[in-house]
């Protein structure tokens, strides 16, 4: 994926799309290389809306019971992920993560923040770090659907098996953006299973059901300690009509208020750093 809004897929006519290493382990040596095509975002969107499900099956993770369904518009097939969650409670008693005991006020739990959160992230030059979401009807529910992103590990993984990147310095600039990403959105369940490395290395956050809290205060501030600088450059150009006009089907102005106000605490956040340390030492 990329901010050009273009997307190179590799397209197996009668299978699904696979990493490079399922490839190399299933092709014979004189196979003919599956042919490429490119899609652009509408493309995909278009696809992911309209195209047949012809296979569903459960996933490994998640709480809110995400389906993996196979979609075909009789010349593409490529998988997708099924989200139709759309929980909301007054009081809500949380479990597990490691926070037994705990309650929330105007507790949210929905699909309509992932795609939310997907073009949010357009507006700010994040959408190669998310995949395409958008919402669709299957099996009598509404949900989001995304384009299924293959992935060598998640970051839960990758700690696990102490495999470091091969470019530490991209691999931190990328974590730094998901920081600033995350509180801005609220993003209060971004686990390290919600953050996927593909095989080129690349960052993808999924999962944003648990975003668009209405606590204007960021989230794990001291976590914000660098910014890019074509992000700050949107954040601070970031315009409420713009947001409210991507994202009128899936946010409230109630939700909307605190993420604007957020976005004023990251910018005055970030101000604070510069004066403090330098702009050579927070910005990249």
């Amino acid at each position: 994926m990329s901010r050009l809004g273009t997307f190179v897929v590799v397209l197996l006519v009668t299978g699904l799309l696979a990493t490079p290493a399922a490839v190399a382990q299933t092709a014979a040596p004189s196979a003919t290389p599956p042919a490429q095509t490119t899609l652009t975002v509408e493309q995909i969107k278009d696809f992911l809306q309209h195209a047949k499900v012809v296979k569903v099956r459960n996933t490994s993770k998640g709480v809110t019971a995400p389906r993996r369904l196979t979609l075909s518009n009789g010349t593409i097939e490529h998988d997708a992920v099924f989200q139709a969650i759309d929980d909301h409670q007054l009081v809500a008693s949380l479990s597990g993560g490691g926070r037994p005991g705990t309650s929330e006020l105007n507790f949210v739990d929905s699909y309509k923040y992932n795609i939310a959160a997907y073009e949010v992230a357009t507006l700010l030059g994040l959408d190669d770090m998310m995949p395409v979401y958008v919402e669709r009807k299957w099996d009598g529910k509404s949900g989001s659907i995304s384009w299924f992103v293959p992935t060598l590990m998640d970051e839960s993984e990758r700690l696990k098996k102490k495999v470091e990147p091969p470019n530490a310095t991209d691999w931190n600039n990328q974590m730094y953006r998901m920081r600033v990403f995350s509180s801005f959105v609220h993003d209060n369940d971004r686990n390290l299973t919600n953050v996927l490395i593909t095989p080129q290395w690349q960052l993808i956050m999924i999962d944003f059901s648990r975003a668009f809290r209405l606590q204007p205060e960021l989230l794990h501030s001291r976590d914000l300690t660098r910014l890019d600088r074509a992000l700050f450059a949107k954040l601070q150009a970031l315009d409420r009509r713009d947001v409210e006009r991507v994202t009128k089907d899936f946010l409230t102005a109630r939700e909307i208020d605190p993420l604007m106000q957020r976005r004023d605490l990251i910018v005055a956040h970030f101000k604070q750093l510069i004066a403090e340390i330098g702009e050579d030492k927070v910005l990249y």
